[in-house]
């Protein structure tokens, strides 16, 4: 008698997270399916070569998570995807190559209805792709508990020009944090808000450093602030907007009378870099009152303690409201700490941090 397969020791069919992975590489295409498979909650319901063959598999086997390559013939991954998020909704991951190009085309995928990017640790064929193996399990499971309804929203730029203030004074500091689907809500935000913001801001969000400048650069075009990446010793100064670089926390330290941005490598409880705690509890240290938290969509609870920390010292806090969020999990668990001053629908954060400063 033949020993059973481990396809009969699987989770009940209507519990599985069903993958359809697209890659041109049919190394990279069973190399991914055996990673996924080795988790028991994961079943690879199909593969693809190109994003055309994609777009009609994501019709025929409807699968709750795509894992959709970038760089591939007939048609590219970011075509696919826009075929994918008009025709059939699907949450999607990106993988992208370690290339500056494949990094660009990875935080515009964002905004085009992606959920989240996985960066190849070697390339567009990684034969060690193994080494990422438990974040693209822990992403997959992720973008599964995704509403991609959620996930297309209006930028009515005309918002911030109703609301916005006649006058703007004092030393402020705006502190956002965000992680999953929080490149769609920082440019949200950012694009609200006016030029001549008299407050800093500093924007976390958990991103690797090969994405980084590709998201200040999309940031960049897309909203009419000062914006640029965190570098050790910036002065701090109003009306420009900081983006923490990918692989350091970046906290905020006064010296000789001046706010200065200090990187560092400090170990954190949630293992990630950057980490919005740290930010925020360095921000109401050096400002105290006249700091603003804003927590926006994320998985995990990152942020929350600095949001107690920025309630503590006097500053305002801001929660994106559970409907727009692509994952109630940052908000919920500083809401969950009783520091929240408001919870606020996506498109309406701009007009509140605005009344906050």
């Amino acid at each position: 008698m033949g020993s059973k397969s481990s396809a009969e020791f699987r989770t009940p069919y209507s519990e599985l997270v069903r993958v359809l992975i697209v890659d041109d590489s049919s190394f990279m295409r069973k190399s991914l399916t055996h990673i996924l498979e080795s988790d028991r909650s994961i079943e690879v319901v199909g593969t693809a070569a190109d994003g055309q063959d994609a777009i009609q598999k994501v019709k025929q086997l409807h699968p709750r998570v795509v894992l959709l390559d970038i760089e591939m013939p007939v048609m590219d991954g970011l075509a696919a995807l826009a075929h994918i998020m008009a025709e059939c909704p699907t949450p999607v991951l990106m993988l992208s190559a370690l290339n500056k190009r494949d990094a660009a085309i990875a935080v515009k995928s964002v905004s085009h209805g992606a959920v989240d990017f996985i960066s190849k640790p070697s390339g567009v064929i990684s034969y060690d792709i193994d080494k990422v193996s438990n974040e693209i399990i822990a992403k997959v499971k992720m973008a599964a508990s995704v509403n991609v309804s959620r996930m297309d929203f209006l930028l009515p730029e005309e918002l911030y020009q109703r609301h916005r203030p006649k006058t703007l004074t004092g030393e402020k500091v705006v502190v956002i944090g965000a992680s999953t689907g929080g490149p769609r809500g920082v440019t949200t935000v950012l694009s609200m808000l006016p030029r001549d913001i008299s407050a800093a801001m500093i924007v976390v969000q958990h991103m690797g450093p090969e994405f980084v400048p590709s998201f200040v650069d999309s940031l960049q075009w897309k909203c009419s602030l000062n914006i640029s990446t965190a570098r050790k010793g910036k002065v701090i100064s109003p009306g420009q907007v900081l983006i923490a670089p990918g692989g350091y926390h970046t906290t905020i330290v006064e010296r000789r009378g001046a706010k200065k941005i200090r990187l560092s490598r400090k170990a954190s409880s949630h293992a990630v870099f950057p980490c919005v705690d740290y930010a925020m509890q360095s921000a109401a240290k050096a400002y105290g009152s006249d700091t603003v938290g804003v927590l926006l969509t994320g998985m995990g609870s990152d942020g929350a303690k600095g949001m107690k920390a920025i309630k503590a010292a006097g500053g305002s806090t801001i929660v994106e409201d559970p409907s727009t969020c692509v994952v109630f999990g940052m908000p919920k668990a500083a809401v969950d700490l009783g520091c929240v001053d408001e919870i606020v629908p996506l498109p309406q954060i701009a007009e509140s941090i605005l009344k906050r400063i």
